[in-house]
């Protein structure tokens, strides 16, 4: 009997993934997924808290992506192994803090080392020629076969006609004439592949599945990683940068404060770590203070927080500043006028 070929695709959610493994499964090859999750996906996070996001699905698109496939998905946690991959890229970051080429080579060599352990043939990504302008260039994809040990067990089902021939289809495996030679930022070809699939409902193209290629996100990071002088953090850190607004009014010290009743609820599981400050005269934000503060830090830090609640605009706001070790005391401050908050303050 012919043996069952077998590939591991890398699901990240998106259309492209969930298209490469299609196009493989058409050729009758077994197909299971592998979803790699570094701390900084976008998914099952943010969307779950922000109001604004209530319209958006409530679901992790790599399972979602992986049940149209109908395969089963492995998702690896690689959180303290990615660390040195967002610290010390060997190739640099992209317009933000995203190692996208490091990155790449990172989870291709993950699913090398898997497929190994597991018997399996070849490795599938969604990769584009020309799609990213750091990750999947014409000079950079060979890069990361050649750098993740890949080497021609990597097939790149969706633009494989511009590319050298593979293991898989030297092999016989695969038939090359079955792939595909999709090419640059254009998506139409692939809403055009998934409709021929009878894909009707996927994953925006546009939107990004990790923090680290937004701006904003890589700016707080990077204040993180200068106030603290080391280019180190854990995953409370980098979740905590996702939710609420940043201020840091002195050096020694930010506070993240919640924007919406789901983000104060978020922020509520970190109370016994943090100093905490939350408005009792009337409704407002939950505050946390992150890092050393005086009595003066204190005070700004309570007038900051009548600023952001509805009390903004009186002429006195108690608030209640909760100590992680239990202490509580109550203070009436004046709110500090927005003018009177530089925007340098905001991260």
């Amino acid at each position: 009997m012919t043996r069952q070929i077998k590939a591991v695709a890398l699901i990240s959610g998106g259309l492209d993934s969930l298209l490469a493994a299609r196009v493989v499964m058409e050729q009758g090859v077994h197909v299971e997924g592998i979803n790699f999750y570094t701390g900084f996906c976008v998914e099952g996070h943010t969307h779950a808290i922000r109001k604004k996001d209530r319209d958006r699905p409530k679901r992790n698109n790599a399972l979602w992506s992986a049940e149209q496939l109908g395969i089963k998905l492995h998702i690896v946690d690689i959180i303290d192994e990615y660390k040195d991959v967002v610290i010390n890229p060997k190739h640099g970051y992209g317009s933000n803090l995203n190692p996208c080429l490091d990155c790449k080579i990172f989870m291709v060599n993950k699913a090398r080392e898997w497929i190994e352990a597991n018997g399996f043939d070849f490795i599938i990504t969604g990769e584009v020629v020309g799609q990213r302008p750091m990750s999947q260039r014409k000079d950079t994809l060979p890069v990361i076969a050649r750098d993740s040990g890949a080497g021609e067990r990597l097939v790149r089902p969706l633009c494989a006609q511009n590319l050298p021939a593979t293991l898989a289809e030297t092999e016989g495996w695969l038939d090359r004439e079955k792939l595909y030679g999709f090419n640059g930022r254009s998506r139409k070809p692939q809403i055009a592949l998934a409709r021929q699939f009878g894909f009707e409902d996927f994953a925006q193209p546009a939107g990004g599945c990790c923090f680290l290629t937004d701006k904003q996100y890589s700016v707080k990071l990077a204040d993180l990683w200068s106030t603290r002088g080391t280019r180190e953090y854990d995953l409370d850190d980098i979740m905590l940068l996702k939710v609420g607004r940043h201020l840091r009014p002195r050096p020694h010290f930010k506070l993240i404060v919640g924007r919406e009743e789901g983000e104060n609820r978020f922020l509520e599981g970190y109370r016994k770590r943090f100093i905490n400050i939350i408005p009792t005269s009337h409704s407002g934000p939950l505050v946390l203070l992150d890092g050393e503060a005086g009595v003066d830090d204190i005070e700004l830090a309570a007038r900051l927080t009548a600023r952001f609640s509805q009390g903004r605009d009186a002429q006195q706001v108690t608030v209640s500043v909760n100590r992680p070790e239990g202490e509580t005391e109550s203070l009436e401050v004046v709110p500090i006028p927005s003018e009177e908050i530089p925007e340098a303050w905001y991260v």
